[in-house]
This record gives C-alpha cells, structure tokens and sequence, in this order.
C-alpha cells in the first residue's frame, strides 16, 4: 500500500534481525493512526537473511520503503540517514528492531509536533517512553510476555512494576519528566524511541555517519539539536516496549567509549568531556540510569560560578618562572587573569565566559575544557599547570585530570596538591 502524504515517517534500522523485524513492523500495523497516514522505512544495514522478503510481507499492510546499504561493518548512523533521505513526512521517528510500538505509538509523537507552542514553543524533539529498556538488568519474564501477548496486555501486567520502567525513568521523574530542567537534557536522547521534525533534523545535519559500532551516534545527534535550540519531551503516550536480547556488555563498552571520544573531538566542551569520562569509568555498565552524570555536571555548573572570579595568576606566575627557559605552557584552570611572565601558552578553562574575555589574544590557544580529556596530543608540551581552580572538582576528577596532564606534557606543577597563590 502507499501514503500519499504521511504525516510522519518511521525508520527503523535493522541488520540480519528477522523475527524482531518482524515484531516490531507487526506492531506498527496495529496503530491507531490510519494506515494511510504514515510511512515506514526499514533501513537495511547489510543484512545477509530473509530480511528483504520479510519487508515485502508486510507492504499489503503498510506503507513501506526499503533500503538496503552493503555491509561493512555496523554503520547505523548512516542506515537511519539513508532512510531519513527516503522519508517523504514532515516528522521523522525512529524506532530499533526488537522495539514493540504500543498502539497510540505514532500519535503520541505526533502530538508533540502538531502544537509546539503548547509545549514549550519552538521545535520538539520527543523522548518515547521505552518499557523494558532495561540493559543490564532486564525484566524477568519480559521475553516470554512480549512473544506471546498484545503490547498493551505487556504493560498492563507489569504496571508500574520498577524492573519494568524505562532505565531512564529516574531522571525523568527527578524533575517532574520536564526533560529540559536537567544538566545535560541531550543525554537521554536514544534513538530506539524518538521522533524529531525533519526540517530540525537536517538542519543539524543528521546523524554522524563517521561514527561506527554502537552508541554515541544519538547522543552526538542530541547534542546538535540541543545546541540548535530543540526541546525534549517525554512521549508517554508513544510508548513501547524494548524486547531483550543478548548483548555484548565489553563490545559495546569499547564501542561506545570510543565513540564517546569522537563526540568528545568534534564537539569539545566539559559536557561533553564528563559524558566521555563516564563511559570511560564503566560506571553505565553498573549503573542503567545517568543520575550520577547529571550530578556531576550540576555540580560542575555551580562551582563555575562559585570561582567565576577568582584569579590564578599568581600560580601561573610561579610555576613559570621555575620552569625551564623556552618551555612550552599548557594552563589548566587559566582564569581570566593571565601573568606578563605568561609566554604565548595553551589556555584551558572550564567556564566559557572567562576564557571569552580571553579570545582577543592571538598569542595563545585556548580550549574550553575542564581537564580530564584534551584535544592536545601526548606530550606536545613542556609544562602544564593545574590551578586551584580545579580544586571544586579535584576529588572527584582528581586522578582523570593528573593523568591528562602528564599524557600532554613533560612536567606538571600542581597547584591542587600546594598552598595556593589563588586571589579574588
């Protein structure tokens, strides 16, 4: 069948997957939204099964496109690309194999869309509430529940059951799910349930199609949209249910952390950095929520304006006098108030407004980072000084931060662990 003029378009990525495809195109048909409202595009990640004769099955029922991309390798962000390309919707979901759409799934999205002024104004980008998604701590019987019943009987049977909440629900519920009211609102931007506006979507250039593997490649999406101006909202309404399956908990940790790095690159900025250094620890493969994370960035965010002013130049001045004639300076934690002994250095700062006041100097290179991952290269400097501006974070990041230090440069003086020479 075919849709003339869809109101919204939904991708779903999938890689050799036949009998969750099949779930979730299944699921799709059972909409409440007319059929002939909206589209779906399965977007073919090389697949070497039956998956294109599966698709075909469902085309008397659907409204389908399909594409098919070779396979080298997981390549996601470029398979929910391509099908974006192929969407012909002014809204663009995405959904993952294995992923159950409840029956409101589509109209739950869509009425975000329809009236961003009644939420919040401006462009939306909706969070479905994903049931299940459970990673490291799956529901029991979740598996056995979903193969055999309706996904509307799945939640009616679990409820408000704990094990059964979307692993997200904590940070949603710490702020009365007004997603905006957190630190980093981008973080639980996860593409196996969410919808955005195409225009929104393109105009913040899609998915990275240079990240491979898994993960990172929505949060790096997120970002973008967040940095453009786009709202988060919580889709209770376009719920579903992630079926579980098995994982591969260390694949995917170096998967993910590399990825975390490349958004870290593109992208740097102690958001970012913190993101990376989370998945770096390990800590989300103990921990299914980010609650933590957000702490930290608050945290972070509140001793930035607590030092705004405080002046480190009389550290600077000193570690630079003792150190040898000619040597090249990493500052870490420069403040906005720089010594005349200073030669032109690389300043680091974690508060974007004092390295502004900064910006006009064109002696030195400056990068907005707060110390635990830089885009300097090993040991491309003679010294690096670590300011007591640092001390607000030091016992927490402490370890990271040292540990950068001495991966860019030949010397470290740390200013963190002596009597300040710090002023206000």
């Amino acid at each position: 069948m075919e849709s003339a003029n869809p109101r919204i378009s939904v991708v779903v990525p999938t890689y050799n997957n036949i009998e969750e495809l099949r779930a979730t195109l299944e699921s799709l048909t059972a909409q409440g939204l007319p059929a002939d409202e909206f589209e779906v595009v399965v977007a073919d990640d090389g697949s070497s099964d039956s998956t294109a004769k599966v698709v075909r099955s469902f085309e008397p029922r659907l409204a389908l496109r399909y594409f098919y991309q070779e396979d080298r390798g997981p390549r996601a962000a470029a398979a929910r690309n391509a099908g974006a390309r192929l969407a012909a919707a002014p809204v663009l979901a995405f959904i993952d194999t294995g992923t159950i759409a409840g029956p409101e799934f589509l109209q739950g999205h869509l009425e975000f869309h329809a009236d961003p002024a009644g939420n919040g104004g401006g462009p939306q980008a909706v969070l479905g509430y994903t049931y299940g998604y459970r990673p490291f701590d799956p529901t029991p019987g979740l598996s056995e529940a979903v193969a055999t019943l309706a996904p509307e009987t799945v939640r009616q049977r679990y409820g408000d059951d704990p094990s059964f909440q979307d692993c997200r629900h904590p940070e949603f519920a710490s702020v009365g799910f007004d997603v905006n009211a957190l630190p980093l609102p981008w973080i639980m931007f996860w593409t196996m349930n969410m919808s955005v506006g195409a225009e929104e979507f393109w105009r913040a250039g899609g998915f990275d199609e240079s990240f491979q593997g898994w993960g990172a490649e929505d949060l790096d999406l997120g970002f973008r949209l967040y940095k453009h101006g786009v709202r988060f909202q919580v889709g209770h309404r376009a719920w579903a249910i992630e079926t579980p399956h098995e994982r591969d908990p260390a694949g995917n940790a170096e998967s993910v952390t590399r990825n975390a790095l490349r958004l870290l690159t593109k992208l740097p900025e102690p958001a970012t950095e913190l993101n990376w250094a989370w998945f770096a620890s390990g800590e989300w493969l103990v921990r299914d929520n980010s609650s933590a994370l957000h702490a930290h960035y608050k945290s972070l965010l509140d001793w930035t304006a607590r030092v705004r002013d405080l002046r480190v130049d009389g550290e600077i001045d000193a570690a630079v006098r003792d150190a040898p004639d000619g040597s090249s300076v990493a500052v870490f934690g420069c403040g906005r108030s720089l010594p005349r002994s200073l030669p032109g250095s690389t300043l680091v700062d974690f508060d974007a407004d004092v390295l502004a006041g900064l910006a006009d100097d064109p002696s030195h290179r400056i990068h907005h980072a707060l110390g635990l991952r830089t885009v300097l290269p090993d040991q491309s400097v003679g010294l690096v000084v670590i300011t007591s501006r640092l001390r607000g974070v030091w016992e927490q990041y402490g370890s990271q931060i040292l540990a950068e230090a001495h991966r860019v440069g030949k010397s470290v003086r740390n200013w963190c662990q002596e009597p300040s020479k710090a002023t206000v």
